[in-house]
């Protein structure tokens, strides 16, 4: 029996044999910002909080060691060796760890580009970690099924299609990226990214890149009702920087609701329906 999610490690085993034999798949996310202030207190400021949330992780047990760096780290490496070195490996049957570490490694340190499996595979290959193309879709695939990463498709906009090629991969807890690369390449821009990212799959919303000609959006979240635009980027103070974000946006000429999320901390902002708000109110649903 398996609980899968990023929570999964949580149960004990007793209680799983006090549940069915059946496989039950129940995708969790750990702590939303608001979830994490919540708990935590707003004292400081929500920038403090903010940079709390990722350095701390957001894995609930996390909160036990109230910011103590050396006990988190203990924490992160514990649910690492259980959720990727027994979970994974063992009901993936993968038979190559060190290449499995590698690959996630590698998806962990580029958070936000887009890859293709045949990009990937060259890369390591050069890097001189021999693995073919199926071997990186099983391992992604054995990653994303234990959602250790998650993955985002693009979505071509005028054309109304779906592609197939060049997705994005997002983690589940930048606090365990931190734990496997250290602080090197923690870009603000694409940490922020990936939080916006988790924070639309929690509310609900299938998310995809957006292509409109050669230009991108960083997301698109599509429900039931619709769909919104979001650009996020961790300043547009510098005007050239503000008229990237918005370029996009002006292409696309539907009606639906169009977002640049940012951490500055300046007066919300309105760009002919284009609107710029504090992605820290924004998280805390507030906007």
């Amino acid at each position: 029996m398996y609980l899968t999610g990023s929570n999964a490690w949580l149960l004990s085993g007793d209680l799983a044999t006090l549940l069915s034999g059946r496989y039950v798949e129940i995708e969790m996310l750990p702590l939303s910002f608001r979830e994490y202030v919540s708990a935590v207190g707003e004292k400081g400021g929500l920038q403090r909080r903010y940079v709390e949330y990722l350095e701390n992780s957001s894995f609930p047990g996390a909160l036990d060691f109230e910011g103590n760096q050396k006990h988190i780290h203990g924490y992160l490496q514990g649910v690492y060796d259980s959720v990727v070195l027994k979970d994974v490996v063992g009901r993936y049957k993968i038979p190559d760890i060190m290449m499995l570490e590698s690959l996630m490694r590698f998806a962990f340190d580029n958070v936000g580009n887009q890859l293709s499996t045949k990009s990937i595979s060259n890369v390591m290959n050069a890097g001189g970690r021999k693995i073919d193309v199926k071997t990186v879709e099983r391992y992604l695939r054995a990653l994303m099924d234990s959602y250790i990463i998650y993955q985002a498709k693009r979505y071509n906009i005028k054309g109304k299609q779906y592609l197939k090629t060049l997705e994005k991969y997002y983690v589940v807890d930048i606090g365990m990226r931190g734990l496997l690369l250290g602080k090197r390449g923690a870009d603000v821009g694409r940490m922020l990214e990936n939080v916006v990212y988790l924070e639309l799959i929690r509310r609900g919303y299938q998310v995809y890149i957006g292509k409109i000609n050669e230009l991108e959006v960083d997301f698109i979240a599509m429900d039931q009702s619709g769909r919104t635009y979001f650009q996020v980027a961790a300043t547009v103070r510098e005007r050239a920087t503000l008229e990237r974000e918005l370029e996009p946006l002006r292409k696309i000429s539907d009606h639906y609701p169009k977002y640049i999320l940012t951490l500055d901390e300046d007066p919300d902002a309105d760009y002919n329906g284009i609107r710029k708000i504090h992605v820290l109110d924004w998280l805390m649903g507030n906007e």
